[in-house]
């Protein structure tokens, strides 16, 4: 395998096509199938830290060159920017992402009633860009509006938007998640958002895989418009992986398993192929918790897909609303 390096927005810096998110890494509690297992329920912060700096060090000497990070990811922060203060040597640089918008309230806790609460205020984007400048040890080369939607109506807060606008004036780029079945709607409302006459965003990272597959159109729109593209939950939280039972369980889900065999690959790095073959693109994130899990998610780089996998494996598209009302029913562990 060898990183494969892309172009993020039609402007933007040189990114690996794979990244590293820290959503799994950097507190007890994901979503992720088996996250306990990839901790080995071990949850002290000393030796969560240095499993983070082992998978950090890891990614880094595979080629990833793209680490994702957010305000609610626990610790997550913190650990990365501990790991790149020791790494002052490097020659080059890696692309350090964050995102603004929610609080960790979990207290480090796995079964907390509520692991993170979400505001899109004023108050708390000034809070919370300090605080990712004091974690990470400067600022992120990209700043992005976590989980942006309609409701919330980020983005028609005007002292909100000018604020990231003035964050842009120093240099940092600035974005947005999305979730929820209004991905695309979303989107489209943020192309046209302008400040002073300049579009005010550079990235957007979305939820695009096998199963929802229903923002592309408005990812392709915002490609051709010079946008970076970033994909997360390209495994659907594990749900396109082994871990999920229903792979051995249920002949829809065990198409996977016969496509991976016969393109002599992993189910995993299948899934993440198909993200990757998308034209409109950049960088998808590989949420790996554990070694294994993150060498298994980089084969995908070598994997040919074609037609017969996109025709076999296009029953497994679910609606938005199917799509979204599952992941809301997965366990914190």
């Amino acid at each position: 395998m060898m990183m494969k390096y892309s172009t993020l927005g039609k402007i933007g810096p040189r990114v690996s096509k794979i990244g590293l998110g820290l959503a799994a890494l950097g507190r007890p509690g994901y979503i992720n199938l088996g996250h306990a297992e990839d901790l080995k329920s071990n949850y002290n912060t000393g030796a969560m830290q240095w499993h983070t700096c082992q998978m950090l060090d890891l990614a880094w000497n595979l080629g990833i060159r793209y680490f994702d990070v957010a305000r609610s990811y626990g610790k997550a922060e913190t650990f990365l920017g501990a790991w790149l203060e020791s790494k002052t040597q490097l020659v080059e640089l890696p692309f350090v992402a964050s995102k603004w918008g929610y609080t960790y309230t979990a207290n480090w806790q796995v079964n907390a009633k509520v692991h993170e609460v979400k505001d899109h205020s004023l108050v708390v984007l000034q809070k919370q860009v300090l605080e990712t400048r004091q974690s990470l040890g400067k600022n992120p080369d990209l700043y992005q509006i976590h989980s942006a939607t309609l409701e919330t109506k980020v983005l028609e807060n005007t002292q909100v938007l000018r604020r990231l606008a003035q964050l842009k004036a120093r240099g940092v780029k600035i974005g947005l998640s999305l979730s929820g079945v209004d991905q695309a709607t979303t989107l489209e409302k943020a192309l046209a958002i302008e400040i002073e006459g300049v579009r005010l965003f550079d990235v957007v990272q979305a939820t695009f895989n096998l199963l929802e597959k229903s923002v592309a159109p408005a990812l392709t729109m915002a490609h051709n418009e010079g946008l970076g593209v970033v994909v997360k939950e390209a495994l659907a939280n594990g749900r396109l992986t082994f871990r999920n039972t229903d792979v051995h369980l249920k002949p829809e889900w065990q198409l996977l398993k016969t496509q991976a065999d016969r393109l002599k690959t992993t189910v995993d790095a299948l899934a993440l192929a198909y993200v990757l073959k998308q034209p409109f693109v950049n960088v998808v994130l590989s949420g790996a918790a554990n070694p294994e899990h993150l060498k298994s998610n980089l084969t995908a780089l070598d994997v040919v897909w074609d037609e017969e996998a996109s025709e076999v494996l296009n029953p497994l598209v679910q609606t938005p609303e199917d799509y979204w009302a599952a992941r809301k029913q997965m366990d914190w562990n």
